[in-house]
């Protein structure tokens, strides 16, 4: 297999998520069930899966395979742009949701979570236009998440950052934060750590 059986419209250049590793490892087993791979075969694409650093690394294993297999191999799609527009209400984002290019989010005394931490990643960034009176914006990191609130304009709010915690890790997606609050606040963390775990 070569370069130039990557699908052209892949973005193959992004980082892959353990979802992705996951999509190609399931359609290469159903291939070989199929009688379309050997176990031989099948090993090595397995084993090249896991260890692909990006999206067009995994789409190369699946390229000569039928359509069906490569379309369940390829990433879910992810929206240009999504809003979230609330009152006196909370939205949360969590689980397996796909992170789009751009989030508005305008909301009035409620609370907004974007929790990342099983989120499917098809982009590299994420640009947040935030309208937030009277609320929190809350963002659950995982490790590779850079997030920046330079060009956020705070009027009787705060906005704090806190790193993500362990080893040094490749950058994964980084997050602009731009709009303004007015009486609220910006909080970015990893993920709590409990006692025993």
């Amino acid at each position: 297999m070569t370069a130039d059986m990557v699908d052209a419209d892949v973005p193959d250049g992004l980082r892959a998520s353990h979802a992705d590793r996951d999509r190609v490892v399931e359609a290469l087993a159903a291939a070989a069930g199929e009688g379309r791979l050997t176990h031989e075969e099948l090993d090595e694409r397995v084993a090249a899966a896991l260890a692909a650093r990006t999206l067009g690394q995994l789409a190369v294993l699946t390229a000569d395979l039928p359509v069906e297999a490569a379309a369940a191999a390829a990433p879910a799609a992810a929206k240009d742009v999504v809003r979230i527009e609330q009152q006196y209400a909370s939205a949360i984002r969590d689980g397996r949701w796909i992170v789009p290019r751009r989030l508005e989010i305008v909301c009035a005394w409620g609370n907004v979570t974007l929790d990342f931490s099983d989120a499917v990643l098809t982009h590299d960034t994420l640009d947040i236009d935030l309208g937030l009176c009277g609320g929190t914006l809350r963002l659950i990191t995982r490790p590779g998440m850079v997030v920046d609130t330079d060009s956020l304009a705070l009027y009787h709010s705060k906005a704090r950052v806190r790193p993500a915690r362990g080893a040094e890790v490749p950058v994964v997606l980084r997050v602009g934060i731009g709009g303004q609050i007015s009486m609220g606040k910006v909080d970015v963390r990893p993920p709590r750590r409990w006692f025993g775990k």
